[in-house]
């Protein structure tokens, strides 16, 4: 595995971890690879799915503070 597939996903992208969690997701779904293989796939799924839940949580809190602050400026 290459550095990046290690656990140094941080300078993913949510488009790139997304992608290249589904290019694991097509791996698996297709077979004709070793127990060992499969393995390595499914714990390479698991960060990326990490990476992306990261950028989704990052989005959701963004907009809630914009929200919020959309909110007090109108009560002001």
């Amino acid at each position: 595995m290459t550095e990046q597939q290690n656990g140094t996903d941080d300078s993913l992208g949510y488009e790139q971890a997304r992608d290249a969690l589904l290019e694991v997701v097509r791996q698996l779904e297709a077979g004709g690879v070793s127990l060992e293989e499969s393995l390595a796939l499914w714990e390479r799924g698991e960060q990326l799915a990490k990476v992306c839940q990261r950028w989704l949580d990052g989005a959701r809190a963004r907009l809630d503070a914009a929200l919020a602050a959309e909110e007090a400026a109108e009560e002001k």
